[in-house]
């Protein structure tokens, strides 16, 4: 959701806004080492231009700079696309209550072995709305 935020905003930077300011958010080495990759990789193919590009960086790191580092343990292999397992993987070793995402790959999974929601950032923002 990252990615979406920073490079293209809308509803996810919204989302993003709001995680920052109420809640806690995690990383692990694999998803630091994707946030390195992804903005680079997204210049090379033409998906952002170079204001994009750079939005990406500083707003990835701003997040990346308060947000807490899990290192998992158990490998998952849970998804249908096996490269987001390690997004599940770092809410198991959080113990986070929710993951918000856009990617249709993690939103189609039902019956997880551990206790982790997993809704759009849509949801999320009205979840956090309703609740004030």
């Amino acid at each position: 959701m990252l990615v979406s935020a920073f490079a293209f905003g809308g509803t996810p930077r919204e989302a993003v806004r709001k995680a920052v300011a109420e809640d806690l958010i995690f990383v692990s080495p694999d998803l630091l080492k994707e946030y390195r990759e992804v903005p680079v990789v997204l210049a090379k193919r033409g998906k952002i231009d170079n204001r994009q590009f750079m939005a990406l960086i500083a707003g990835i790191a701003a997040v990346v700079a308060n947000a807490g580092l899990v290192h998992p343990k158990k490998r998952l292999e849970i998804c249908r696309d096996p490269k987001d397992d390690m997004l599940l993987e770092c809410c198991l070793t959080a113990k986070a209550d929710l993951l918000v995402t856009g990617d249709q790959d993690l939103l189609s999974i039902s019956g997880l072995p551990f206790a982790v929601g997993i809704v759009t950032p849509a949801n999320y923002l009205a979840t956090k709305n309703r609740k004030r």
